[in-house]
């Protein structure tokens, strides 16, 4: 069989972004630095492309995750043209996340690419000395192999000296090359700062409620106020009642006073204002919602988002547990056929890349093509920007398919929650003007 001339990069993310996060933040935590994977990609190719003088193949890009469930980065990156992802899994033990079995695949896809002779030059981003048995194999199969490493923190190398004495040919990436793919997040006003947030995201957690659900909702308040009031009252003549067939005093009713609203907490992502830090912007009589249960809501209490967090005010709920303004929407599994159940996993496997923005605008603009009925979205629309609760919970079901949501330095990475409902909501709101529009006289 002859040898196809042209190049092949294995890249060790591990490796590649531990240690750019070593050289730009001072440690290999990945959560320190922020990536243009699109610009990483671009210039793995141009840089394979100019030190081997062939073609490139394709980009493997070895990479852990958790029960090896791809990460949003790693869909984006499976998209992209040329590129191929590899998942070993990624495990947490005392209190470090560990990659297992990222090295065997590298191995295994080294030797299967030498042996089938489907590249003249193999171009290794890896320290890691595991991988000495299947950089001699691939030699022996007549394909040069050139290791490229990190430049180091310290000027050390970071690479396994057998793996570099080995190799045919050695590079090291320097601070100019990875910093134009590669940023370090702000600590201590040393480091470059994150990108600037979403103003779709403000702009949602600042939003008033309507004028008529505020009106609705005090209303709705007041009205159960009243009935408390006349409860309490019941219950205190049938006490003195009961009390004074005894014979006894009834003893004085507790004194009554409003429960107060929980303080929310101060803690909010990077960039993005918190719901306290908007408290001025909210609507007159809106409360603020809690940051933790408790055994009982505050009368009237309302929240920005529909979550497993804080109080959701719904008086007059149907049985089903919905406000009956609400419990009439459908939900999208239950406008989803079989048939559009597949061609969904298919869209989300192939071209949705997993930005949490981008997943809330999926998310809605199939729930509104499937409605049977458009007034839907007139209901839905102006309820902004309180998702209804059903909707909310599939809505967040849906975005945890691409790992978002899920635990990153023991955190909830609340910023995608935000993003997420900021994407429904501009779907939505594109969706509902196009529909005015129609609807306007002499259109």
């Amino acid at each position: 069989m002859e040898r196809v001339d042209r190049c092949v990069v294995l890249v060790d993310a591990g490796y590649l972004l531990g240690a750019a996060a070593s050289l730009l933040a001072g440690e290999p935590a990945r959560s320190r630095i922020t990536v243009d994977h699109a610009a990483l990609i671009q210039g793995l190719r141009e840089r394979a492309e100019a030190d081997t003088e062939q073609p490139l193949l394709r980009i493997y890009w070895f990479d852990g995750a958790p029960d090896r469930v791809p990460q949003p980065e790693h869909r984006r990156l499976r998209v992209m043209p040329r590129v191929t992802v590899r998942l070993g899994a990624l495990t947490r033990s005392d209190g470090r996340w560990a990659q297992k079995g990222v090295d065997a695949a590298m191995h295994a896809e080294l030797t299967e690419l030498a042996r089938n002779r489907a590249c003249s030059d193999v171009v290794l981003v890896t320290g890691d000395g595991d991988l000495l048995p299947g950089l001699m194999s691939a030699k022996e199969h007549g394909v040069a192999v050139h290791l490229w490493a990190v430049q180091a923190a310290d000027g050390d190398y970071n690479q396994s000296e057998d793996l570099v004495a080995e190799a045919d040919e050695r590079r090291v990436l320097d601070r100019a090359w990875i910093t134009k793919a590669v940023r370090a997040k702000e600590v201590g006003g040393i480091c470059a700062p994150p990108p600037a947030p979403r103003p779709e995201i403000a702009a949602i957690l600042s939003a008033p409620l309507p004028e008529s659900g505020l009106a609705a909702s005090t209303e709705r308040a007041e009205r159960a106020e009243r009935a408390e009031r006349a409860e309490r009252a019941e219950r205190a003549e049938r006490a003195a009642r009961a009390a004074g067939e005894r014979g006894t005093p009834a003893a004085p009713p507790a004194a009554e006073r409003a429960p107060e609203p929980h303080p929310v907490s101060a803690a909010g992502p990077k960039g993005v204002p918190t719901p306290k830090d908007l408290a001025g912007l909210r609507a007159p009589g809106a409360v603020q919602p809690a940051d933790a249960r408790t055994d009982r809501a505050p009368a009237g209490a309302t929240l920005r988002w529909s979550s497993d967090r804080g109080w959701i005010e719904r008086p007059g709920a149907s049985s089903a547990g919905e406000p009956p303004e609400t419990a009439s929407l459908p939900t999208l599994a239950q406008l989803t056929s079989a048939e559009q159940r597949w061609a969904d996993r298919e869209e989300d496997i192939t071209t949705v890349g997993g930005d949490p923005f981008e997943v809330g605008q999926v998310f809605a603009r199939r729930w509104m093509e499937r409605l049977p009925d458009g007034g839907h979205v007139q209901k839905l629309s102006v309820m902004y920007p309180r998702v209804p609760h059903r909707i909310d919970g599939e809505l967040l079901r849906y975005a945890a398919r691409f790992g978002l949501l899920a635990h990153k330095d023991d955190q909830i990475d609340e910023h995608d929650r935000y993003a997420i409902r900021a994407g429904f909501w501009r779907e939505i709101d594109v969706r509902a003007a196009a529909e005015n529009v129609d609807a306007a006289p002499g259109s």
